[in-house]
């Protein structure tokens, strides 16, 4: 047999449960270019149906008969390396997921691709023939019409807009006649930009004589000329610009031979404000022992991890910066990861105004445009520094010496979509790599973390007093119970009330929280005790007073608002409150009085905008969700205000405890960073809880303490994973009734006593799909991961289970 190149492909087409690399055979044409790490147009399936995918590895091999080939390379050099292959590798064997939704995850969206389907008119037909040829069919006349008109083809979503479903059997009609034929192109979501660039194709001295002599005739070409003679290649616009010329002109010029033109490369990257250089970083006693400690780590040669943790406003953010100017001066790059997209800002004027330029962000805030230059300039070797949210783990920096999670208890490093990744555990796959050193940041570490440095699996540093020496806010505890027996129904207390007022007589700003968007929580009717609820989903929809709408938070559906019961006429109410109706409280109370609201509802115009304000025309009050509770730093912020600590508290869910406790530490921490003292007051229905004292007293000993007793005696993380294996589908019964297949499978591998449920997820229907949950307690070893990935494929592989899906996640952040 003929020896030829054979490529293993992993296809994009390819679901969960026949997921595994294919071979193909690469063309003639194609070996120079169908390498590891490119992506590539391959047929798939029985219908050989045109699928994206990514070449693995390559060798040889005979020609085997049946052995499809590869259709097209899509790019001129590899999107990913050895190293960024086996993450993609290690991710798929560790999450659940495909081998392409690892390499989606990994880089960014606008470097995929989209395939579409073009038809085109046969070129060497008679028209006459083909109007002819076409009268017979249904839409025939139409489609052959709409591809004359767009100039003999035209892509089979545009047919289908202007034509409907039927475009596609008329089409195929057209074909089986002769009268047209389609092919399948790629097309890149974001392209490189590029700018037509012109330079002398003469030395200066023979364009300038040449030019010199016609100048009172042509004085454009000779500005044109004695531009590029000082500066260089120079973009067209900028030529056009500074001298006056026409793109008619340039274009005379290079017919002349005076002119050359080539097209460069224009990242679409926003520059940030210009920053003054940052001043010399003074570490106090503790911060300098904890960055000799951290330096110790990251120079020793080998992986290591440490938990840095410390009090609100005890200046980790100075650490990090001593550590990253240490790691840069070895030569070596880091990563600095933030939870949410609010706190990039500050921390990247911060970082900007010590490393500059060579400060790169990423984070879903930014244009398409803008992650995909970014990837590039990363890429590239251009940058050193990389900043950002959980989707930064993967820019593509060599070499790393460091990776830091600031605020690494959050949830938001989980991701909850394929493959659901946490960030902290590809960060520690990363420093194994390149033997460098993961610092977890925080004031109140995640159990799990805390537990990890208690039993010496991390290194702990401490910060135990604030950098400006200034004392923790003063905590006053507010009863909520008492508002209502003074007959009080609105959500600033009495207690909060005096505070804001002796704030805004003060000059001072305030911060209020409450983690609760929209205006009401629901409207009920007062007849018949009707709700309102998402067609789609399983859950109340929230009113919004600023439109007048009711709105899903899951699914995002939206309609108008009511004030007359549908079921029985009764009058509508507003129950519960959210941002905008505390928004609507505080200017009854203080009028007059600035008011800046910041949630989903407000950051549309970015999160920076807003922030900026509220700091630069010291806007009295901001009220926000959970975007102002954690990572801001205002000096003049004295006040902070927790509107309903219990919201998070009581929910069925083993880390509510942890996540309140974090959140109201945090929030009660934006006080009293400058130089003036800071006060918080929490509001609440059960003052006497521990979780609530704890976290007003800043005591996370007793928090952990508490904590990790209860977490062992029911054998949660810490000392035992959870897996959550999720079964949706569109009818209830069905659904149910494969979870518990599901279910009776898992307790035959890993017995009864290990295995609960089906039960309904938090929401039981999103979108018009029900969702049912098995919960296994075991050990997220390879053992266990293979045992649900075959059962999972299995699953999947049952045509019985048509329609059904199902995933699987370990110790999920819902």
């Amino acid at each position: 047999m003929e020896s030829a190149a054979v490529v293993k492909v992993a296809v994009s087409a390819a679901p969960y449960h026949i997921d595994k690399p294919y071979d193909y055979l690469v063309p003639e044409d194609l070996e120079s270019l169908a390498v590891p790490g490119v992506r590539v147009t391959v047929p798939f399936g029985r219908g050989n149906r045109p699928s994206e995918g990514i070449i693995l590895t390559r060798g040889e091999g005979t020609r085997a008969r049946g052995l499809k080939a590869i259709s097209t390379v899509l790019d001129r050099e590899p999107i990913l390396d050895g190293a960024g292959l086996a993450l993609a590798l290690w991710m798929r064997q560790r999450y659940f997921c495909t081998m392409s939704e690892a390499v989606r995850a990994i880089l960014p969206a606008g470097l995929w691709y989209r395939l579409q389907e073009i038809w085109r008119l046969q070129a060497e037909l008679d028209p006459e023939t083909a109007r002819a040829a076409a009268a017979g069919i249904r839409l025939g006349p139409e489609i052959l019409e709409a591809l004359e008109r767009s100039g003999g083809s035209a892509g089979l979503e545009a047919l289908r807009e202007a034509h409907g479903d039927e475009a596609l059997p008329a089409l195929r009609a057209l074909e089986r006649a002769g009268v047209v034929w389609h092919e399948t192109a790629a097309k890149q979501k974001v392209g490189d930009k590029t700018r037509r660039m012109a330079e002398l194709a003469l030395s200066a001295e023979e364009a300038l004589a040449l030019t010199e002599a016609k100048r009172r005739t042509s004085p454009a070409r000779y500005e044109v000329v004695k531009l590029l003679a000082s500066n260089g290649k120079t973009a067209c616009g900028e030529i056009s610009y500074f001298t006056g010329a026409s793109a008619r002109t340039l274009r005379g010029m290079e017919k002349a031979g005076l002119l050359a033109f080539s097209e460069a490369e224009e990242l679409r990257v926003s520059l940030p404000e210009r920053v003054e250089p940052g001043p010399p970083i003074v570490l106090n006693e503790e911060q300098q022992r904890a960055f000799l400690q951290l330096c110790g780590l990251a120079g020793a040669g080998r992986a290591s991890g440490a938990l840095l943790q410390g009090v609100t406003g005890s200046g980790k953010t100075q650490v990090y910066l001593r550590l990253v100017q240490e790691i840069l001066s070895q030569g070596r790059t880091a990563i600095v990861l933030v939870p949410e997209i609010v706190l990039t800002p500050q921390m990247m004027g911060k970082f900007s105004s010590y490393f500059g330029g060579d400060v790169a962000m990423f984070h879903s805030g930014l244009r398409m445009t803008e992650r995909y230059d970014q990837w590039k300039r990363v890429r590239r070797g251009e940058v050193k520094v990389v900043l950002g949210t959980r989707s930064a783990i993967f820019a593509p920096l060599r070499n790393l010496g460091v990776i830091i999670l600031d605020e690494e208890q959050e949830g938001s490093y989980h991701s909850e979509n394929p493959p659901r990744y946490h960030t902290r555990d590809v960060a520690k796959y990363l420093c194994a790599r390149d033997k460098a050193l993961l610092v977890l940041g925080s004031a109140t570490p995640s159990i799990e973390t805390a537990w990890a440095a208690e039993e010496g699996q991390y290194h702990k540093a401490l910060l135990r007093r604030r950098y400006n020496e200034q004392n923790l806010p003063q905590v006053l505890i507010a009863d909520l119970r008492q508002e209502i027996k003074a007959g009080n129904p609105g959500l600033i207390g009495a207690e909060l009330r005096r505070e804001l007022e002796r704030n805004l007589e003060a000059g001072e700003q305030s911060i209020l929280f409450l983690n609760r968007r929209g205006s009401s929580r629901m409207l009920l009717c007062g007849e018949c005790g009707h709700v309102p609820e998402c067609p789609r989903c399983s859950a109340p929809l929230t009113y919004h007073s600023a439109n007048g709408r009711l709105m899903c938070h899951h699914c995002g559906h939206s309609q108008r608002g009511f004030d007359a019961c549908p079921a029985c006429g009764g009058m509508m109410k507003r129950v519960g409150a959210g941002t905008q109706k505390v928004e609507e409280e505080l200017a009854g109370l203080f009028p007059g009085a600035g008011i800046l609201r910041m949630d989903a509802d407000t950051t549309a115009g970015g999160h920076e905008k807003l922030l900026r304000r509220f700091e630069r025309e010291r806007i009295p009050i901001l009220l926000g969700t959970q975007m102002v509770a954690k990572g801001l730093d205002f000096e003049n912020v004295t006040l902070v205000g927790v509107l309903a600590a219990d919201l998070s508290l009581y929910l069925e869910h083993y880390r509510a405890a942890e996540r309140t406790f974090s959140l109201l530490t945090q929030v009660v921490g934006r006080a009293g960073r400058g130089g003036k003292s800071g006060r918080a007051v929490i509001q609440t229905y059960t003052p006497e809880n521990d979780v609530i004292q704890c976290a007003a007293q800043q005591d996370y000993g007793r928090f952990f303490e508490n904590e990790i007793r209860m977490r062992r005696l029911r054998r949660l993380p810490p000392f035992a994973d959870l897996f959550t294996i999720t079964v949706s589908g569109a009818e209830e019964g069905a659904v149910l009734r494969a979870a518990i297949a599901v279910r009776d499978t898992l307790r035959l591998r890993f017995g009864d006593s290990e295995v609960l449920g089906p039960a309904p997820a938090p929401v039981l229907k999103v979108n018009n799909r029900y969702r049912y949950r098995c919960l296994l307690t075991g050990k997220n070893d390879k053992e266990t991961r293979e045992e649900i990935g075959g059962l999972m494929r299995a699953f999947a592989g049952n045509g019985a289970n048509r329609g059904f899906n199902i995933f699987a996640e370990c110790n999920a952040a819902e």
